[in-house]
């Protein structure tokens, strides 16, 4: 398959790689930007791709964003429907929104705003993946009154186990909270009028990373919104023990729900940041020869490496 000439300049089928040549200045970052190697400058020193390598492309659309005239388009992106980017924001307001990250577990009982609700759902699509393949779905509640259904059925679920001669994992699990369940105290949801799933299929090399990384990503954005937020290991392992509530939050099927977070608007403002413990940072000197390293720690740096957590 041949590239097409264009008003504009040369596309290709698959990748939809196209470069306005009456914009490019040959820079060659592009050329230079690609993972994969596959952006060649020409002759006329206008980048292209080898129909027979597009196969290699990442869909990364890196040679799209350092395009400093945005003559690139690639996968049916318009470089004018993008963001500029700001490259260098300021480095202590980042810190200080990291440092003052916290757990929220005193909501406001009320819809979150529809403004800062579609903000975090547009959010979404910028957390990066392992692979730049977008298959984590997300189900969320953004109405009370659906969050006060899932949250009654899923203690219903909980107490009728918990009421049960028969043990599993939920009556490990709970056990130790029947008291505080039976007697109404919203230790699962604390409270949260919304609540976010994320899950992938189970074939997904990076599936629990990207998972996280874009939980992760959401908390913080968040809470720059003003918007309270908490991981909830609890809702997550209901998720695993009652598949029905799977259903009930349309989790398409073949996926794995991945980990749940509560959010909400929050009336909690913290006036200063806590005082962590610090973590032992080693900086590697490069004095250790691994040829040294015996048999028997081999094995057991083996069985380190691959434990299940």
């Amino acid at each position: 398959m041949e590239n097409k000439k264009t008003k504009k300049g040369t596309s290709m089928s698959k990748l939809n790689f196209k470069v306005d040549e009456t914009k490019c200045i040959h820079c060659g970052l592009c050329e230079k930007d690609c993972s994969p190697k596959i952006i060649k400058l020409n002759a006329q020193q206008i980048p292209e791709i080898n129909p027979s390598e597009e196969e290699h492309c990442m869909k990364c659309q890196h040679c799209l964003a350092i395009c400093p005239v945005g003559a690139i388009s690639i996968l049916g992106k318009d470089p004018a429907d993008s963001t500029e980017c700001n490259n260098f924001p300021k480095h202590g307001e980042l810190l200080n929104l990291i440092q003052s990250r916290k757990s929220f577990r005193d909501y406001v009982q009320e819809n979150l705003d529809s403004d800062r609700l579609e903000k975090l759902k547009s959010m979404l699509k910028y957390a990066p993946t392992g692979r730049n393949i977008h298959k984590l779905h997300f189900s969320i509640i953004d109405d009370i009154e659906v969050m006060q259904k899932f949250r009654t059925m899923t203690y219903d679920k909980i107490k009728k186990v918990l009421a049960s001669p028969c043990g599993n994992l939920i009556s490990k699990k709970f056990g130790r909270y029947k008291k505080a369940i039976e007697n109404g105290n919203d230790l699962l949801f604390r409270g949260a009028p919304h609540l976010i799933v994320v899950s992938a299929p189970p074939e997904e090399s990076c599936a629990d990373q990207d998972g996280v990384i874009a939980l992760s990503y959401l908390e913080l954005y968040a809470q720059s919104l003003g918007v309270g937020t908490v991981w909830c290991g609890l809702v997550q392992a209901c998720l695993k023990a009652f598949p029905e509530l799977c259903e009930f939050l349309e989790i398409p099927e073949g996926h794995r729900p991945i980990y749940v977070m509560l959010f909400g608007p929050t009336k909690l403002r913290y006036s200063r940041t806590v005082q962590p413990n610090e973590y032992n940072i080693v900086s590697v000197k490069g004095n250790k020869s691994i040829d040294s390293i015996s048999f028997i720690s081999k094995i057991k740096r083996h069985f380190w490496n691959n434990k299940k957590i």
